[in-house]
């Protein structure tokens, strides 16, 4: 019985063998799925748009963005895990999801390295600090100084408990000292839409996400928090120049498929993907809202993100936060 068994399994892995070549010959035959588990406006929903529609036109079939946000983007990127590791879902995986949540959560029902296999790093993304035009504060100074001057008082908004910007903020408080509530919300653009209205008075957020409210005048950018300063936001200072030096946050947004999926569809796609962010074009949107094209070999990305792993542990053990 046992010989048997193990015959068929022999016989399941060569055909998986012989199989792939024709997969990736064929590949795609049917419209792909782009799981996004963040809500629609947010930085990593703008580039996975502009990603998959470009993505969809090379091969010749259509790239269906599927937004699926919540927990901190926990329950998206699990979906993910459970598809078939066919080539047909690809997940927009971030720094949050994939590096920050995996210390960040008691329990997490994915594992970014087991369940998943990096296709290509698409951009690295940089925060920017926002606040309501009427609150009185030009610089990061300023705003360290009246947070300090009202304990309590000054309240922020985040897209999540353990999303990126509320680990920013939580850096933020930590390194300077002042007594700022949290308020959660479902995503990036619900925490910016709190703050133009007033209900928040701040928030750390993606440049996508806020850069039509910063133009508009509905939001005020105190600074951004890369190495340098981005051609989205020229005139914006980086933290160190707005008053807080060695505060950096960027984040990375990358394409990952289930664990298993065959090597030559991910060469494949890993391939197009880095031919779309090197068009002049896209080069110039990515720009336009803060965004670095990256790109790279899959296994280049790998290692970025298990460093990242290991570096956000550090911090989030260095903060003390911890969510349920």
């Amino acid at each position: 019985m046992r010989i048997g068994v193990i015959r068929r399994l022999a016989f399941a892995l060569a055909m998986a063998v012989i199989m792939a070549p024709a997969m990736s010959q064929n590949y795609p035959i049917r419209a792909i799925r782009f799981l996004v588990p963040q809500a629609a406006g947010g930085s990593t929903d703008t580039l996975s748009r502009l990603i998959g529609q470009k993505l969809g036109d090379g091969l010749r079939q259509q790239v269906v963005i599927d937004n699926r946000p919540g927990a901190n983007g926990i329950i998206g990127t699990e979906l993910a895990s459970k598809a078939l590791p066919d080539g047909y879902t690809l997940l927009a995986g971030g720094t949050g999801t994939m590096a920050i949540n995996p210390s960040l959560y008691s329990k997490i029902p994915y594992d970014p390295v087991k369940h998943f296999a990096p296709v290509v790093n698409i951009a690295y993304s940089t925060s920017v600090l926002i606040v309501h035009p009427s609150v009185p504060a030009k610089t990061i100074g300023d705003l360290i100084a009246l947070a300090k001057s009202k304990p309590g008082g000054v309240r922020y908004a985040s897209a999540g408990s353990g999303s990126s910007p509320h680990l920013s903020a939580e850096m933020f408080r930590h390194l300077t000292g002042v007594d700022i509530v949290h308020v959660p919300y479902k995503g990036s653009t619900p925490g910016v839409t709190a703050t133009i209205t007033g209900e928040t008075a701040m928030m750390f957020t993606g440049v996508a996400s806020a850069i039509v409210h910063i133009e508009a005048g509905r939001l005020r950018a105190l600074s951004v928090n890369g190495a340098r300063r981005t051609p989205a936001l020229p005139e914006v200072p980086i933290a160190k120049e707005s008053g807080l030096p060695g505060f950096e946050v960027d984040f990375w947004i990358g394409i990952f498929v289930p664990a298993g999926a065959p090597r030559p569809v991910i060469t494949e796609l890993n391939g197009e993907v880095n031919r779309i962010i090197n068009v002049p074009e896209i080069k110039e949107r990515f720009l336009a809202i803060g965004a670095d094209p990256a790109g790279g070999t899959p296994d280049e990305f790998a290692a970025i993100v298990r460093k990242d792993i290991e570096r956000w542990a550090r911090t989030v053990k260095a903060s003390g936060m911890r969510v349920e």
